[in-house]
């Protein structure tokens, strides 16, 4: 086949487009989750060419909306699943060391109760026993093992559990990542790195098929979720094999292929809720026991700023894929699970943001054991092909997308023929973009070169890493850009004009959901200062300044939707709450 890519590689939505019509690609992704976006760069890194299409933005649905850990998943040693735990380990420390700006070690505390003054051997020897096979089975990698600690330990890192149950703790290590940033750089190392196409708001319509019955591509139709966008025609993007990684999504897009819909995955939801740190103080992770629910759930606080994120619920989930809510519920079951253990109880009043995201666990096969409960569900992936040659990757979780997607494009290949002896895969060892240059922004003396203070440093370098003078430089005489995007947040409004000019973000939300977390930690506060952003990013969309403003109303529609749902009000302040008559 005629090399027909472009000789130079934007990650821009319109020359995406353009190519994608006007190309033909030896695979074509479909799903801009982290998994799809993993899939491009493994698949571009290999030399084929290759395009990625997302009907939203990217990392919208999943991939933006979990825990933010990257990590073994110390209960699955508690299911025998040492494999799982063993190849998650793997895939963290390769994060770590891939990249480092993006992946950090974050300290996990597992506080330890018990009756006066004395905790269950058997519960203590419980967790000891797990953590030492944590630490043999790969936790080791990150450079530290679990240790068990004092009371006194324990209360200088969360101070307002409950001293009179409170014996002592453990601590282990494994780490965090922001995931929207991670699934958008994955994106971008395939585009400017590699040669891939990516486009998001591009959604397939249907699958193209030669004359044997072969998948062949798909129909894709570009369309801008704002006011008074005008309709893109349907695009036809050819492409010798198409992977399938929608996430709880791949069902529907196996319709589009087999002409049934197969019910391959059963998707599972899970919450978390922000408060402030000042009402949940914490300067490490926690894992704290649900009572009577045999589940534990996680504090973490933000890597910048003063907020503190709890969850996440695991329950069955057979509403609309595209909305999970975030329920009363759900609110009051990770409230409830941490008030059990403080001695300063949380209400729904100190909620300032939520979110709700789907997990794509394999649904049991026939004569497979049926847990009633989606916490007991494996998190392992698999990848089929289909008759007709399209390939899906299903199930898996954060940690292990970049096993997930080497696995599928192996997949891919064998469908290549002669053709598919490409090279081997090469993301094991694989700096991400930004990981170049980053340690020496943490030098001393940057800071004040640069005109941020190092605090401010810190949180661009951990978000933009390397390319953070870059992002700064687009506030070089406007000293207004270098303000904060959200009062009370780390984020610069200089890092919303990159977000549009260098990391395709064509909204509002995209800007303030995914780009910047905003709306996750201080929901009102962010659809507060949507109006003054439209007007800083109006002439940078191209669209009119009113179009704009109508989707910073429909912003802040959707914030107090998500949280009505939640059974929250929104006070003044920016603070959500609980509604009349509701208490914990």
């Amino acid at each position: 086949m005629p090399d027909s890519r472009s000789a130079s590689a934007e990650f821009d939505r319109r020359a995406s487009l353009r190519r994608l019509s006007q190309e033909r690609f030896d695979v074509l992704v479909v799903g801009g989750g982290v998994t799809g976006a993993g899939v491009a760069l493994d698949a571009a890194s290999r030399g084929l060419h290759t395009a990625l299409v997302e009907r939203h933005d990217f990392a919208s649905g999943t991939s933006s909306k979990s825990s933010k850990m990257v990590h073994g998943g110390i209960r699955y040693l508690q299911q025998r699943d040492f494999r799982l735990v063993y190849e998650s380990l793997h895939e963290r420390q390769r994060l770590l060391d891939n990249a480092p700006h993006l992946v950090s070690p974050l300290p996990f505390l597992i506080p330890l109760f018990g009756r006066s003054g004395v905790v269950s051997k058997q519960v203590s020897r419980a967790y000891s026993t797990a953590l030492w096979l944590y630490d043999l089975t790969g936790g080791l990698r990150i450079g530290k093992r679990h240790q068990r600690v004092s009371k006194e330990e324990a209360l200088a890192h969360f101070p307002t559990l409950r001293t009179e149950a409170l014996v002592a703790g453990f601590l282990y290590y494994d780490a965090r990542a922001d995931d929207a940033r991670l699934t958008l750089t994955l994106a971008r190392t395939a585009v400017l790195e590699h040669e891939a196409v990516a486009a998001n708001y591009a959604e397939v319509t249907g699958l193209l098929h030669d004359r044997s019955g072969r998948t062949c591509g798909a129909k894709v139709q570009p369309a801008l979720p704002v006011p008074g966008a005008p309709t893109s025609p349907e695009l036809e993007v050819r492409a010798d094999v198409v992977v399938n990684a929608t996430g709880v999504w791949a069902d529907d897009v196996r319709a589009l292929d087999e002409g049934a819909h197969p019910h391959s995955i059963r998707p599972a939801k899970g919450i978390h809720v922000t408060v402030p740190r000042s009402r949940l103080p914490a300067d490490i992770a926690a894992v704290v026991p649900v009572t009577g629910d045999r589940r534990s759930i996680f504090v973490v606080p933000w890597p910048d700023g003063d907020d503190v994120y709890i969850g996440t619920t695991d329950t069955d989930w057979d509403g609309p894929l595209d909305d999970p809510a975030c329920l009363p519920e759900d609110v009051d079951y990770v409230i409830d699970a941490v008030n059990n253990v403080v001695t300063e109880p949380l209400s729904p009043a100190d909620v300032t943001g939520v979110w709700a995201g789907l997990r794509p666990l394999l649904a049991p096969t026939e004569g497979q054991r049926v847990s009633a409960r989606t916490a007991d569900m494996s998190r392992r992936h698999l990848v089929r092909v289909s008759d007709a040659g399209l390939v899906t990757v299903t199930g898996g979780k954060l940690t292990t997308y970049r096993q997930m997607a080497e696995d599928a494009v192996d997949a891919a290949l064998s469908q290549l023929g002669a053709r598919g002896r490409a090279n081997p895969c090469r993301t094991r060892r694989m700096a991400l973009r930004g990981a170049a240059g980053a340690a020496e922004l943490r030098g001393p003396g940057v800071a004040g070169e640069l005109g941020v203070d190092e605090d401010t440093l810190a949180a661009l370098v951990a978000r933009h890493g390397g390319e953070t003078r870059h992002v700064l430089a687009l506030a070089e005489g406007r000293s207004e850009l270098l303000e904060p995007l959200v009062p009370g947040l780390a984020q610069l409004r200089v890092e919303a004009l990159w977000a549009v000019r260098n990391e395709m973000a064509v909204t509002l939300d995209d800007v303030l959901t995914r780009r910047t977390r905003a709306t996750l930690r201080r929901a009102r506060a962010a659809a507060d200062v949507a109006p003054d952003l439209a007007d800083l990013l109006a002439d940078e969309f191209g669209r009119a300044r009113t179009a704009v403003h109508e989707e910073a109303e429909a912003l802040r529609r959707q914030v107090e939707t998500d949280l009505g749902r939640a059974g929250l009000d929104v006070g003044a302040g920016g603070r959500a709450g609980a509604p009349e008559g509701r208490t914990l």
